[in-house]
């Protein structure tokens, strides 16, 4: 198997973890605010990034040059990219959450041109256009003028800002463990948003913990979807280039259009299954370019 294959793998697994954020986030901050949550799931996710580094015998050593990057991951695409997704998802629909944020690759094209001075191909370019499509016929445009508009403002800020990360995420040197680069940026995102969140934490949202369905959620945030799949994310990136990497984003609406099917009895039509389609067939341009 190529690094280009393996890294693909490890992109797809991490959007499609991401894709039941939706339908638990959605749950779990019925009870709990958004940056609350953020900061509950960056605990877990420390706390298991910590443990596991230290079983595998980790160097946790970073050069200084390089820590201005780590800390620009955790700031823009920890701290804020994560808690402008909860905001903008609390505010509008999940549909509009899934529509907005995969536009994610969109954005990692032109910031990989204008930073990484990656050259953005016509087959690129066709890919990014086939799985745009593939989405739009998943998660339709029905609903959208009908959600908040400043959930879907959010959601814009959410996508632009988790693009600009994952193309500094190229930036770090490869030598470097991922496992450790993200402990790193997390902690720094859990360290930025701490104040903020002890200044507003009450107890109710302390009290709601106690339910097997909130705290069960939680876990999943933190040691599934975070944990386990910005470590994946990272990872993968570090594999292929930016631009193409982008494209696995769009694993998120397939995989979170199946759970809800799956979990909540929603009904899968033809348009999710020709949006799908399109989703592979954008991605295995960029996979098989030369």
């Amino acid at each position: 198997m190529t690094k280009n294959h393996l890294g693909s793998i490890y992109l797809a697994l991490a959007a499609t973890i991401w894709g039941g954020m939706y339908v638990v986030s959605k749950v779990v901050l019925t009870v709990i605010q958004p940056l609350e949550l953020v900061w509950l799931r960056y605990v877990v996710a420390l706390i298991t990034l910590c443990l596991i580094g230290v079983a595998t015998h980790q160097s946790w050593h970073i050069h200084r040059r390089d820590f201005g990057n780590i800390i620009a991951i955790g700031v823009i695409g920890y701290a804020i990219s994560i808690w402008t997704q909860f905001v903008g998802t609390k505010l509008s629909s999940a549909q509009m959450g899934a529509m907005i944020t995969s536009s994610t690759p969109a954005f990692m094209v032109i910031f990989a041109r204008f930073i990484l001075k990656e050259k953005i191909t016509f087959r690129k370019g066709l890919s990014t256009i086939i799985a745009m499509i593939g989405v739009l016929c998943i998660v339709g445009v029905g609903d959208i003028g009908k959600a908040n508009q400043l959930g879907g403002i959010v959601l814009g800020i959410a996508a632009l800002t988790w693009a600009l990360m994952s193309v500094l995420v190229k930036r770090i040197p490869s030598g470097y463990s991922q496992l450790v680069v993200t402990t790193y940026a997390i902690a720094i995102a859990t360290v930025v948003i701490t104040p903020v969140v002890f200044s507003q934490i009450n107890q109710t949202q302390i009290l709601a913990l106690s339910q097997p369905t909130i705290w069960g959620g939680v876990l999943y945030l933190g040691i599934v979807a975070t944990a386990a799949a910005f470590f994946l994310w990272n990872k993968g990136l570090q594999m292929v280039d930016a631009a193409s990497g982008g494209l696995f984003f769009f694993f998120q609406p397939i995989a979170g259009t199946l759970l809800a099917w799956f979990f909540l009895g929603e009904q899968v039509g033809l348009s999710f299954w020709i949006g799908a389609v399109l989703i592979f067939s954008g991605v295995f341009l960029v996979v098989k370019e030369p």
